[in-house]
């Protein structure tokens, strides 16, 4: 199971820090990934962390922005997004696998078993 949590309201150019609790399995046995969906757009990948060595990628858009990050203690995966843009509004998700490999061949929603319920970001002044 997954939960999201940390979403809410800022202004352009300031940050959030979004969590994601994952029960059930240790985070050295998932993948965990973020993705969002903007208002009438495509779900797209975000940034992802991987099972065993930890090794994360970021898409383009964000990788200068966004730090994906772990917590293994507490089984929680962050997402730290700072200088936010109008144009990272979206509902985020998280999302994980056990098999998976995160690297810059992409991030699918389709390769990934299990997603929590989403957080809603919103940047606007």
């Amino acid at each position: 199971q997954l939960v999201e949590s940390g979403g809410g309201k800022v202004q352009p150019g300031g940050s959030l820090i979004l969590s994601c609790a994952v029960s059930g399995a240790p985070l050295n046995y998932h993948a965990v990934a973020w993705f969002r969906r903007a208002p009438g757009k495509e779900r797209e990948g975000v940034s992802c962390i991987n099972r065993s060595d930890g090794t994360t990628y970021s898409v383009d858009s964000v990788k200068d922005r966004f730090t994906i990050s772990r917590d293994k203690d507490k089984n929680t995966v962050y997402l730290q997004m700072n200088e936010l843009k109008v144009e990272d509004t979206a509902v985020y998700y998280c999302a994980s696998d056990p098999m998976l490999y995160c690297s810059d061949n992409g991030l699918y929603d389709h390769d990934f078993t299990s997603w929590g319920q989403g957080t809603q970001v919103t940047v606007s002044s």
